[in-house]
């Protein structure tokens, strides 16, 4: 299968070396002129549980310059550049071209709905780390699992094909009609651990150096999943907070990307994740305080971060 990832970072850049290594055609797209050229001129190197290692064989380019119709595009940009980012590969994509966005937050299929047609798209969450150490040098520890279906909600053969292709390359992942479940308990997770590294500086598994870490985050799951439960979404808070504990446990020196974010001065997805639980909590009268500190937080972060830019 011809595929193309729009977003190399980290997560995309892992997913293009597993899938590569599996023997899939994988052209890796992204703006970091430093991390392509080192891919093409050296591999990517990849440190995972499964030891470390150079994954040759990978295209990547900037999206302008590519030349291929791919059968699946994997969107991995930040959400908040996703149209920006599709727009940029209009032409790369044919009316049999499957897109899969396993973005973070709310809002993903609505975005991407924009450029192709509804049976085009599928949806997922993901729960893999992955860290960018630095030009062509990925490092990701922990397991970590993927959930995919139709945006259209019917059940098709083609959602079974890709999910065999990502589970071939070792990325666990399954066709699953209960994927919204998913995607909110991920979003949980997210607005829990992302934004509370975001404004500690703490990696996964410092949030468990003090009782305080996991309390915090046991607040915000419980906010997000009544949210979802309001939507009409049966997520889970126990499971949640499950993933949580795990990942504090096991995810030892990991980085979500929104500290990697504010750590480089970049704008974060905060606003599809905790922006969206609390604005679709204030739709169905749902309390969000914790969630809602976060996210404020978080939105001064930024502003400190633009202001000093300027």
């Amino acid at each position: 299968m011809k595929i193309a990832i729009l977003g190399a970072g980290a997560m995309g850049s892992l997913f293009g070396g597993l899938l590569a290594e599996s023997g899939q055609d994988v052209t890796l797209l992204d703006i970091n002129d430093a991390h392509l050229q080192a891919i093409r001129a050296t591999g990517l190197r990849l440190e995972t549980d499964s030891g470390n290692r150079l994954v040759s064989g990978l295209s990547a380019c900037r999206p302008e310059q590519a030349s291929i119709q791919p059968d699946l595009l994997l969107v991995f940009t930040k959400s908040l550049s996703t149209a920006a980012a599709l727009a940029g590969t209009a032409g790369l994509i044919g009316p049999r071209t499957l897109l899969l966005t396993l973005q973070n937050g709310l809002g993903n299929v609505e975005a991407v709905s924009r450029f192709v047609a509804r049976e085009q798209v599928l949806i997922g969450m993901t729960t893999w780390p992955a860290d960018l150490v630095g030009p062509g040098h990925v490092h990701s520890h922990g397991l970590g699992v993927i959930r995919i279906m139709a945006a259209d909600q019917r059940e098709r053969e083609d959602v079974k094909q890709v999910a065999a292709i990502l589970s071939a390359a070792g990325l666990c992942c399954t066709a699953d009609q209960a994927v919204w479940k998913a995607i909110w308990e991920k979003v949980a997770f997210n607005a829990a651990l992302n934004t509370l590294c975001a404004v500690t500086g703490c990696t996964v598994d410092q949030l468990g150096a003090a009782p305080e870490g996991m309390a915090l985050a046991s607040a915000i799951i419980g906010e997000v999943v009544a949210v979802a439960q309001a939507e009409g979404i049966d997520a889970d808070a126990a499971h949640c907070r499950e993933t949580v504990a795990h990942a504090i446990a096991h995810h030892v020196g990991h980085e979500p990307s929104m500290l990697q974010d504010v750590l480089a001065g970049r704008a974060t997805e905060v606003g599809a994740i905790n922006g969206a639980v609390v604005e679709k909590g204030r739709h169905h009268r749902v309390a969000t305080p914790h969630t809602q500190t976060l996210l404020m937080l978080v939105r001064l972060m930024e502003a400190k971060a633009q202001a000093t830019r300027v």
